[in-house]
């Protein structure tokens, strides 16, 4: 009878410290199910320009099971993600960072309750986030509450990428062909049952994130954008409600003019509410222009990632 296969997929961007203590301590973690499974690793080189390329060569070569993908540029952790699904041969999948903000302790377990149960995938969510900067992490908890409040997709609080999956859950994954990607809005939106494991926050283990605040800002409003569109509503109704409020005002400058002979001053008053008018007209074209550029993107239709080398 042949073994089920593990393939744990990796993405790597700049991580020449942290590759090999990540593949030492998985190797510990997974020795308790080494027997029954085949285990495969599939790391992704996204457009590294540091040593991350020589390094997994040089693992591939002492360990067969270890496979690599090197992007022809630096593509993003999404396609780096997509393309670590597309590659992999298991018939079940783990997607981990290398950094072991991912606790591979925790696989055999999950995989445990993939096979074990009636869930097609093992999700897991950090409960703190000791040790991050607190405007940081101030955001991060708005974010998923806005999620929540304007995805029509649950988006649990401190879900990490981290998880173990079925085949037929990843193959879901791969039919979403959108170029916008956000792993963590299209894991709830393809269904399935997802059992959550909740791990205190964890250092990197070396080096440092390629996550700034800036980037981090940009990556939710790409999340927002790709799951709701009530940004777009919401400046619909903000301007039926100025057009309206406008009405009113037109209408009580008339009458006060019919029954007082009042000129109307304030030219200070005009020219704020102008400006304040025209602040949310700009806004609302922006929100519109975000949407049309997420189109435009589509209908290029390229490919997600472009593979320079693999083995």
């Amino acid at each position: 009878m042949d073994l089920p296969k593990l393939s744990i997929i990796v993405p790597c961007f700049n991580e020449e410290q942290t590759i090999v203590t990540f593949y030492q301590e998985t190797e510990k973690a997974l020795a308790s199910i080494q027997e029954n499974y085949i285990i495969e690793y599939v790391f992704i080189d996204d457009g590294s320009i540091d040593k991350t390329l020589s390094i997994l060569k040089d693992l591939s070569l002492q360990d067969e099971r270890i496979h690599y993908i090197q992007f022809s540029r630096n593509f993003g952790k999404e396609s780096a993600i997509y393309a670590g699904l597309e590659n992999a041969t298991g018939d079940y999948l783990v997607t981990m960072d290398v950094d072991l903000q991912d606790p591979p302790s925790l696989i055999p377990e999950m995989l445990e309750a993939v096979i074990g149960g009636d869930i097609d995938c093992a999700g897991s969510r950090r409960v703190t986030r000791a040790g991050e900067p607190l405007i940081r992490s101030f955001f991060a908890r708005k974010f998923y509450k806005i999620m929540r409040n304007f995805s029509e997709v649950d988006i649990v609080d401190g879900a990490r990428d981290f998880r173990v999956m079925t085949k037929l859950y990843a193959d879901a994954i791969l039919s979403v062909k959108e170029k916008n990607r956000f792993s963590k809005g299209i894991f709830p939106w393809v269904g399935f049952k997802t059992k959550w494991f909740e791990y205190e926050n964890i250092q990197r283990s070396a080096g440092e994130t390629k996550w700034s605040f800036g980037k981090l800002f940009l990556y939710s409003m790409d999340g927002i954008i790709a799951f709701s569109s009530k940004p777009l509503i919401i400046a619909s109704i903000l301007g039926f409600f100025l057009a309206f409020l406008s009405i009113i005002m037109i209408i009580f400058v008339i009458v006060r003019k019919l029954i007082y002979d009042d000129p109307v001053a304030g030219w200070a008053s005009l020219v704020c509410i102008i400006l304040f008018c025209s602040g949310l007209q700009l806004s609302a074209i922006g929100i519109l222009g975000e949407y049309l550029s997420k189109i435009y993107i589509e209908v290029k239709a390229r490919p997600l990632y472009i593979i320079k080398e693999k083995r």
